[in-house]
């Protein structure tokens, strides 16, 4: 201690030993231990009240929003937590100011004082991680790299040394020691750590790979997932499936299992329509003069049936084709004028994406009738507007099929048997 400290201190020791009764080294140590508490709590709200006034505005713009702003909140938890671990240096401080060097009380306090030092610093370094992850949430389109993930993993790394650290000052060893020792005990850290090891290097894989995001649809039938990704963390990846429940799938299996994510059609632009209307064999035909001249008045017909019907004509009167035989020339049939009309009506659909693959198909009969398929792309895609699109389609298709005379397939029904029994 300097001179000055030194005669305030013999200053107060001879006051104690007059007025006070007992030890006086005691009343000195409760005195030294009042005036550094009385100074650290004075600078802890010296600390707050500068934080708050550093950030009065943008706490006053939240209230006036009464919107819940994590990032300032945990801005304001990571003042306090600085300001209690520079109240700990200041305590070491002023306890070596004003106690003697070898005192039990100073050892004392010096070993607490380093443990509250190192925790409340682990925890700041906590709360900065979380400000960096609050960051990158409130960005308008999400990170690909896996910052949460990666963010977990400096977590348990500065755990794990703080615990050493702190281990070692109790023991007044160096952490070099305790380092050298966790080498007998690496095989056990690795089965302790597994999960957390295997989901870094899956999240660093995923991210090389660009395979998956936040705000991904993904969808993995053997985890019972098939909705938004919301979270990407060491360990699990949470995805919010579309009836709102929460699947957790284990980051690694993401790399050992196949998953689709459906990105690819989101970024598009288009959605995929892909269905059958299954047709009613008996129900194909020819056309007759009288039906051509009923479907040519269709404007998405007209010209293609005049086109097609000046072509046979001319190449069955090249083969001087017999037309009274049914098998003899060419002839346009319902199925294959209604699929180019499904044609026309799809390529002049204003929900229709025309730069996208664009077909209807004839697929192999089954018992089931006949499948005409439908494989286009909506210019959306929203979930709901493209089902209106599909739904709004194929209700033009299945009203239309009489006009064609063509019926749809259907199975007999219970009313179909009793209807048979009667007659």
């Amino acid at each position: 201690m300097t001179e000055t400290r030194a005669q305030l201190r013999e200053f107060l020791l001879g006051w104690f030993e007059k007025n006070m009764p007992g030890n006086v080294f005691f009343w000195y140590d409760i005195l030294v231990v009042l005036w550094i508490a009385a100074f650290t709590v004075a600078l802890h709200y010296i600390i707050r009240g500068t934080a708050k006034h550093f950030l009065k505005g943008k706490f006053e713009i939240m209230n006036e929003k009464q919107v819940k702003n994590v990032t300032l909140e945990l801005i304001q938890r990571l003042a306090t937590r600085l300001s209690f671990a520079l109240q700990g240096a200041v305590v070491v401080i002023q306890a070596k100011l004003w106690l003697a060097e070898g005192v039990a009380f100073l050892h004392f306090v010096e070993v607490i004082t380093d443990q509250w030092i190192i925790i409340f610093l682990l925890l700041s370094l906590f709360t900065f991680l979380d400000i960096l992850q609050s960051l990158s949430d409130r960005r308008p389109t999400p990170a690909h790299f896996p910052l949460r993930g990666l963010l977990q993993t400096v977590k348990l790394i500065a755990s794990i040394l703080t615990t050493i650290l702190a281990v070692s000052l109790l023991m007044d060893k160096s952490p070099l020691i305790l380092l050298s020792g966790l080498g007998a005990l690496s095989a056990v850290l690795l089965l302790v750590f597994k999960d957390p090891i295997l989901g870094l290097v899956a999240g660093i894989q995923l991210s090389a790979n660009n395979m998956l995001a936040v705000g991904d649809w993904l969808e993995m039938p053997k985890y019972g997932a098939d909705g938004d990704v919301v979270d990407i963390a060491l360990t699990t990846v949470k995805v919010r499936n579309w009836d709102k429940t929460i699947t957790t799938i284990p980051t690694y299996a993401l790399i050992s299992d196949s998953f689709k994510n459906w990105r690819g059609m989101s970024e598009s632009g288009g959605r995929r329509i892909k269905r059958s209307i299954h047709l009613e064999m008996s129900s194909v035909c020819f056309l007759d003069k009288t039906q051509l001249i009923e479907l040519k008045k269709a404007q998405l017909l007209s010209e293609y049936i005049a086109s097609t019907v000046t072509a046979i004509e001319k190449e069955n009167s090249d083969k001087n084709a017999d037309m009274t035989v049914l098998q003899n020339g060419r002839r346009m049939t319902n199925v294959g004028t209604f699929r180019k009309y499904l044609v026309s009506f799809l390529k002049n659909h204003p929900n229709i994406h025309q730069g996208m693959t664009l077909i209807v198909r004839q697929l192999e009969p089954t018992s089931n009738g006949l499948p005409i398929q439908i494989y286009a792309f909506t210019n959306t895609t929203s979930w709901a507007v493209y089902e209106d699109i599909q739904s709004d389609i194929f209700d033009h298709i299945i009203a239309v099929l009489p006009a064609f005379s063509l019926r749809v397939h259907e199975s007999p029904t219970g009313n179909d048997i009793r209807l048979l029994a009667k007659h």
